[in-house]
């Protein structure tokens, strides 16, 4: 019998489900639990450049050397414009001269005026030794070292032609002769009070016996002259009268006293001034140059002080008797 709810009898009683609800538990698809996975990237490929397989690292120091070079060049090439003119080649500095032109020398010298671009330095610094300019170069035909030498305040402009007169004195007889072999010529050999001296750094040196006082000691030498040779030797001979300032007290100054042809050769007779220990002194001295035939023309100087002005009359016997060998 029916409880009324369409069951068995005893069914509530018995907990037994009913056989409707179990076909249907039967024929009823479950419900599906779907577990989302997030998704998986693929691992990211190393970076490889266009040119071939090489890695990007690579490329870059590359670059970076390449710009390294290129920052490089331009930095020469802004350095290469803005450089001094003279430190380029092929090219100098304008207005460099040789020598200050306040003091061009005369049409007298015999050589045309200095070219203002040539930087030749001056053969005329002071030395002891006058074998140090036998290896110079043959003559500079410019003039440009005798413009230096007038510009010297010691030295005066060039010197007129005039004759060396004769000095007062008895002239000191000597028949002897010294030739001096290296400088192709033969001088007097004068005598007593005179006599041959130690000739270093000259070829021959005769010398008079020191006077206290004097400034320095008298004496008469020959060498080949020890200055760049010119083009026309009265240039030269102005060159060798600066050089030989060297061998006078610090200070001396020249004044001219006779500038004159001789025959192969020039004289220039000078007196030169200076003070010794606050004394104003003065010694007379002359250079002779003889185209001797060697290499560089030969050079006679003489320089005897003021306290010895009785042996000046000898200037006039040495620089009379320069004959070539």
């Amino acid at each position: 019998m029916l409880d009324g709810l369409g069951g068995t009898p005893g069914a509530r009683e018995t907990g037994v489900t009913p056989t409707y609800m179990a076909a249907e538990a039967e024929t009823s698809e479950l419900p599906k639990i779907v577990v989302e996975t997030p998704p998986v990237r693929p691992a990211s490929p190393v970076k490889r450049s266009r040119i071939g397989d090489l890695p990007m690292r690579v490329i870059y120091r590359v670059l970076a050397g390449a710009t390294a070079v290129v920052v490089a060049a331009i930095a020469a090439l802004v350095g290469f414009m803005s450089s001094d003119p003279a430190d380029r080649p092929g090219e100098e500095a304008p207005g460099r001269v040789a020598a200050p032109p306040a003091a061009a020398p005369s049409s007298g010298l015999g050589s045309p005026p200095p070219s203002p671009p040539a930087a030749t330095p001056s053969p005329l610094a002071a030395t002891s030794s006058p074998s140090a300019a036998t290896s110079s170069p043959g003559p500079a035909p410019d003039g440009s070292a005798v413009t230096a030498a007038l510009a010297d305040p010691r030295v005066p402009g060039p010197p007129r032609d005039r004759r060396l007169a004769r000095f007062p004195g008895k002239a000191l007889p000597s028949k002897r002769r010294i030739e001096d072999e290296k400088s192709g010529v033969s001088l007097v050999r004068l005598g007593k009070p005179w006599k041959t001296y130690g000739a270093s750094p000259f070829s021959t040196k005769q010398v008079l016996p020191p006077v206290k006082g004097a400034g320095h000691r008298a004496m008469l030498v020959s060498c080949p002259v020890p200055i760049e040779a010119q083009a026309d030797l009265k240039d030269t001979a102005i060159l060798a009268a600066r050089w030989t300032l060297n061998h006078h007290p610090k200070g001396s100054r020249i004044r001219w006293s006779a500038s004159q042809p001789l025959e192969d050769g020039w004289l220039l007779a000078y007196r030169v001034t200076y003070k010794v220990k606050g004394k104003s002194r003065s010694s007379m001295a002359a250079v002779v140059l003889s185209e001797s035939g060697r290499a560089k023309p030969a050079m006679v100087f003489v320089t005897i002080p003021d306290v010895q002005r009785k042996r000046w009359r000898d200037i006039n016997t040495a620089t009379s008797s320069v004959e070539r060998l």
